[in-house]
């Protein structure tokens, strides 16, 4: 955020001009849909995927109409903070609920309820013959109102409800069919991985709030100027743990490829266009943090380059095409990181990326429901092949966003993609050399792993005679026409944003201007050499895989792939250095727990209780016994002076 959002430009809800005193809209109808459909139980089953799908197209509308009004004020207006409620009213701090209506919420708003919406009529179709579609179109909806929540929020506080909304619709969402011990296995693992990253977010908001009195965007983007870098570079971390975690980037990454487990209208939504791009709408929202803390911003950018190479290397041995998508989405969301982490010159195009990317991977994703819908449920793309004359339209559909992702000129990838790889190179030292070859050899890594997968998919002989041996075939309209309108996206996109400069200058209220930088090799050169890397890679994968030379078992294969198809170890690595220590850590406290406190406590117990019934045998009730006990007494005292003198 810039000054803009420093001024004092809260608004009333009164006061809120325009369609923005309706933007609680946005997140007012999903969160009504969510709650008729888990509430009214069977009752809805029969109206209520269409319910769902209306308000979703409900939010959609009040969105554009947003989006149209900020457009037409001037770039200094272009932010609106509408107050709903007071929220935390805790004497001197006072915090309202309040959205937060800018380029960069507005942005991510059109992109959520565009994209959420066509994702919901293709699940219509998808989710037909499920007897709980019910139930999948109010998580649906709840993930939905969460990530708009989360987007639209004013405050860290507010934005953190959001983000733990989305954790729990996630959540739900992998696990929907959870009548299968590993869908349920891997949305627990989503779901406590992710926690290790909201605790790092969490404890960011604290020291937030310690450091400048309140948690509200505005008052911290007014007062990171005169804040130490130190203070600054430890909240620019842990910030970046919370975004490491929800957008899946190393190291806490290894959750989503077990997150395919849920339906593939859910991987589309989550991890293509919504969920996993959080992580980045929270490092770019928090940009006057990291302009005051150069070594976090150079943690976020070297995170993304890990990332984007880890991703890429496990996409090119994965036989499951749900886990390549996965794998893709990873490695693409580490662009975006990358970006991010160049400060002013990459801002706009970390946004820019991930607007495209959710097209061309959600289309992706749609695509690859379609084949598995037509092939009896199959994903191992050793057991495709040559289905471009069955399934045209998908393959037409498909096809368009694998030429966006690979870069290819004039879809969108190549505007998005290009562009962040040219702001790698820009800078002094080390570091542009570094990110730059990074972003270079990830661009040729993704040709290969997603042609690839293409390739596989669509081309060479078919390879699927099973019993019952399927039938693939296009399905009806409610799943086609949605893969359409984002192949059509994933074309057009990147022409519309990327040569006219209209991202930039829309986004140069919230991220700053973009400064006119220049990188270390001319920029022909920086595209010559990321479509030669493109063409080299796609070019691979033809000769190894398009060509009817796919065996139907992987074969034997080197270290590195072995490696690869177990996710660089990422498991094993976590199971030894957190799970088992953790395991053995927990038993040990048990048995202190048990032994030591309980113990000291329980001694401490029997002591006293052991002391009082030989004192309560003194107390017999004899006058007698009390008598002897006096005269006793009376003879040693007698004696005691006797002897003294």
């Amino acid at each position: 955020m810039t000054s803009l959002l420093a001024e004092d430009s809260a608004l009333s809800a009164a006061d809120a001009s325009g369609a923005s005193s309706v933007a609680w809209l946005l997140i007012a109808l999903p969160l009504v849909g969510a709650a008729v459909l888990l509430l009214g139980g069977r009752r809805t089953d029969r109206f209520g995927p269409l319910l769902a799908t209306g308000l979703s197209w409900g939010s959609f509308v009040v969105g554009l109409a947003v989006f149209l009004q900020l457009l037409g004020l001037p770039t200094e207006e272009r932010a609106q903070d509408l107050t709903l409620w007071n929220w935390v009213p805790a004497g001197a701090f006072q915090l309202d609920v309040g959205l937060l209506v800018d380029p960069l919420s507005t942005s991510f708003v059109l992109l959520i309820t565009f994209v959420g919406s066509l994702i919901h009529v293709y699940s219509i179709g998808y989710m037909e013959n499920d007897p709980d579609k019910r139930r999948f179109f109010a998580y649906l909806n709840l993930f939905v109102a969460s990530m708009l929540l989360l987007v639209l929020a004013d405050s860290y506080l507010l934005l953190f409800v959001g983000w733990e909304g989305v954790g729990l619709a996630s959540y739900l969402l992998i696990g929907f069919w959870n009548w299968n011990p590993a869908y349920a296995t891997a949305a627990n693992k989503a779901f406590f991985v992710n926690r290790v990253g909201d605790l790092g977010l969490a404890i960011g908001i604290m020291v937030i709030f310690v450091t400048f009195g309140s948690v509200d965007f505005a008052t911290v983007s007014e007062g990171a100027a005169n804040a130490s870098q130190g203070t600054l570079t430890a909240i620019g971390l842990l910030l970046l743990v919370g975004a490491c975690g929800k957008s899946a980037q190393f190291p806490l990454q290894s959750w989503l490829g077990d997150a395919m487990a849920g339906p593939t209208p859910v991987s589309a939504l989550i991890h293509a266009a919504t969920m996993v791009t959080a992580g980045v709408y929270l490092v770019v929202r928090s940009n006057p943090i990291y302009d005051g803390a150069p070594d976090a911003r150079l943690a976020v950018a070297l995170v993304g380059a890990i990332t984007l190479l880890f991703g890429a290397i496990v996409g090119c041995a994965k036989d499951d095409i749900k886990k390549v998508l996965a794998a893709s989405t990873m490695s693409q969301i580490g662009y975006m990181m990358l970006a991010a982490g160049l400060g002013p010159v990459g801002y706009a195009f970390a946004i820019f990326h991930l607007l495209t990317h959710g097209f061309f991977k959600a289309g992706m994703f749609l695509g690859a429901g379609s084949v598995m819908h037509g092939m009896n449920d199959q994903v191992n793309l050793r057991r495709y092949g040559g289905l471009s004359t069955f399934m045209k339209i998908t393959w037409v559909t498909f096809g368009l966003g694998w030429l966006a992702i690979l870069g290819v000129p004039p879809f969108s990838g190549f505007w998005s993609k290009d562009s962040v790889i040219e702001a790698a190179f820009v800078g002094e030292g080390w570091q542009p050399w570094v990110l730059g070859g990074v972003a270079l050899l990830g661009a040729g890594i993704t040709a290969f792993y997603m042609s690839r997968l293409f390739f596989m998919t669509f081309h060479g002989e078919k390879r699927w005679e099973e019993d019952p041996e399927p039938h693939p075939h296009d399905p009806d309209r409610t799943m086609t026409v949605p893969m359409i309108v984002l192949a059509v996206g994933s074309a057009g996109a990147g022409l519309l944003l990327g040569p006219t400069g209209a991202i930039t200058s829309w986004l140069a209220p919230v991220v700053g201007e973009h400064g006119e930088e220049h990188p270390v090799l001319p920029v022909w050169l920086i595209v010559a050499l990321t479509l030669g890397l493109v063409a080299v890679g796609a070019a691979y994968a033809w000769v190894r895989y398009g060509r009817d030379l796919v065996p139907e078992v992987a074969p034997k294969a080197t270290a590195i792939t072995r490696a690869a198809r177990v996710d660089l170890y990422q498991d094993a690595v976590n199971e030894g250095l957190f799970m088992r220590p953790g395991i053995h850590l927990t038993r040990g406290l048990v048995f202190a727990d048990a032994r030591g406190v309980d113990g000291a406590v329980g001694g401490l117990a029997a002591l006293v209780g052991g002391l009082s019934s030989r004192l309560r045998r003194l107390q017999t009730g004899y006058a007698r016994s009390y008598a002897l006990t006096m005269l006793t007494g009376v003879v040693t005292v007698l004696g005691a002076l006797w002897v003294i003198q």
